[in-house]
């Protein structure tokens, strides 16, 4: 059960893991002057609300009894699969038709602006925000949830997990603060293309991110009715 369980995680984990503008605010905070201590505590920030919110959502999952029963889901699972599904599906299609035109520069969060003036504090609590309160990452983690109390797990292998979960989720904001702690200013070439590909590349990358893990958790609620 616990390989079935961490398969049905990754395509979340790897939802919260692609989120073109944490990466950016990262990247932009390691060319600020406080760049290790403002990184660092951005990582923070994002591994404890990634953690967070897994953990606190599980321990709500796990008062309800999702376990599957011969074979099947509970409904109520595959209740919210299906409107998670249908939520991202309508995200996508609102990212796709507000992405730039061709030659259009795309515009970025305001705040992404103010990276050089932020304290490590308010790096910590940008990391918390764009984790667990970020709608999209608050819908993956919720699936994720689910998918571990649905499996019916014993303690060890529910922290192995989430574990996976998080471990998967914050790769790519680690990533570039592990690229500058080791080549240190050598990177900056390496991580500045990078920005500037996700920068113009955000809208089209999160339309496509969302309308599969959309149709891979409506996918998920309608197989036991098939079935």
């Amino acid at each position: 059960m616990l390989g079935q369980a961490i398969g049905d995680l990754l395509p979340l984990a790897l939802g919260v893991a692609i989120s073109p503008i944490p990466i950016i605010a990262v990247i932009l905070m390691l060319f600020s002057q406080r760049a290790r201590a403002n990184s660092a505590m951005f990582l923070l920030g994002w591994i404890v609300g990634v953690a967070g919110g897994m953990v606190v959502l599980l321990i709500v999952a796990n008062t309800q009894d999702l376990s599957q029963s011969n074979g099947q889901p509970d409904d109520s699972v595959s209740t919210i699969k299906l409107v998670l599904g249908l939520l991202l599906i309508a995200a996508a299609h609102r990212q796709w038709r507000n992405r730039p035109k061709e030659g259009e520069t795309p515009e970025l969060p305001k705040y992404l602006q103010a990276i050089d003036t932020l304290s490590p504090v308010k790096a910590l609590g940008l990391g918390v925000i764009l984790s667990a309160v970020n709608p999209k990452n608050l819908m993956m983690i919720i699936a994720g949830a689910l998918v571990i109390s649905q499996a019916d797990l014993s303690d060890s292998d529910t922290i192995i997990a989430v574990l996976v979960f998080v471990l998967i989720a914050i790769s790519t904001v680690a990533v570039p603060v592990i690229l500058y702690n080791v080549m240190g200013t050598r990177a900056r070439p390496m991580l500045d293309s990078m920005r500037s590909w996700l920068a113009a590349n955000n809208a089209t990358v999160m339309a496509v991110l969302l309308l599969v893990i959309g149709v891979v958790l409506i996918g998920k609620a309608i197989a036991p009715i098939i079935d």
